[in-house]
């Protein structure tokens, strides 16, 4: 494989686009996407923020179609709004990249629905967005969803019976069971699409290990992993090298369905996007079909056959 950078990629002008996260790698994705001409929506909790981040890419670009919405991926009643004002104000999506998250926090935290902060926010607030903004991906042109995993996802085991962490909460195995349920999610999301006719890609990506905000949320001031983070910063790659796995899933017509990239230097910590390999645990069809069920049942919402779904708080929706 090639070293693909961003001068590989095609031009996406008209390209509809989603992006959570306004920092780190959320920011380079959407500065990259609106640089090569996409209408992009820069969607994140923090407006001061968002409105910041879309400011410096117009700096950048006087002509990039960029926006800020506001998105609480640990809100469903706002991962349901957001997907209101999509639909009331476009008539298709053609990409969508779940990018946004958090990592360990050094207690347990619960989202407003009382879910664990890290499972709630990367992935099932990223699984209820998805179901929000299917009826849009399925009027996309050659759609695509690059859910964002993580090199943590190795180590990751989904714990159905305490998928909250109510009993026994670890900030670092409870990141890896977010990731791991982000990238189970991203093959099944696949399979369903391929089964039900949806006409829509899904293709995971992971950053290897990028210098962003994401890194330095630990569990102590003297944790090593942050002191090595705060020490020796050149041992991780800038967060514009962390965003090409995932830009190449979202653009290069190489990408495959149901794949997955990641770096391709040091055990996938650095470098281009390449094949990543996958954990076997995310293989595992009965846990994905599980997973889904229960997911499903925790947010609320139903993909089904996309005839129609129920998002939080009763909100019907339906499929063009």
């Amino acid at each position: 494989m090639t070293k693909w950078t961003t001068d590989s990629m095609p031009a996406q002008n008209g390209r509809s686009v989603v992006v959570t996260g306004t920092g780190g790698l959320g920011y380079e994705c959407a500065r990259v996407l609106a640089r090569a001409g996409a209408d992009v929506v820069l969607a994140g909790r923090n407006p001061a923020k968002g409105d910041e981040a879309v400011q410096r890419i117009r700096a950048a670009d006087r002509d990039a179609r960029i926006s800020f919405e506001p998105l609480d991926l640990a809100d469903l009643a706002s991962v349901a709004a957001f997907g209101e004002r999509m639909r009331s104000a476009r008539t298709g999506l053609d990409l969508l990249i779940n990018n946004a998250g958090i990592m360990i926090p050094p207690k347990r935290q619960e989202t407003a629905d009382g879910f664990e902060l890290q499972l709630g926010t990367n992935y099932l607030g990223h699984f209820a967005l998805t179901a929000q903004l299917l009826p849009l991906l399925r009027q996309g042109r050659s759609p695509r969803i690059v859910p964002i995993s993580s090199v943590a996802a190795r180590s990751g085991t989904i714990d159905f019976d305490d998928l909250n962490a109510g009993r026994n909460y670890d900030p670092m195995s409870v990141y890896s069971q977010s990731k791991l349920a982000c990238l189970i999610f991203a093959f099944e999301l696949q399979r369903r699409s391929d089964a039900g006719g949806w006409g829509i890609e899904s293709i995971a990506a992971h950053p290897g290990i990028a210098r962003t905000d994401l890194l330095y949320n630990s569990t102590s001031r003297w944790d090593i992993g942050r002191l090595v983070r705060s020490t020796l910063p050149f041992l991780f790659q800038p967060a514009a090298k962390g965003a090409l796995p995932a830009l190449y899933a979202a653009t290069s017509p190489d990408a495959k369905p149901g794949g997955y990239y990641g770096p391709d230097r040091f055990s996938e910590t650095r470098g281009h996007p390449a094949p990543s390999r996958v954990p076997p645990r995310a293989e595992d069809k009965a846990v994905a079909a599980r997973l889904w069920q229960v997911s499903e049942a925790l947010t609320g919402v139903t993909f089904g056959g996309m005839a129609s779904g129920i998002g939080p708080g009763g909100r019907e929706f339906s499929a063009p």
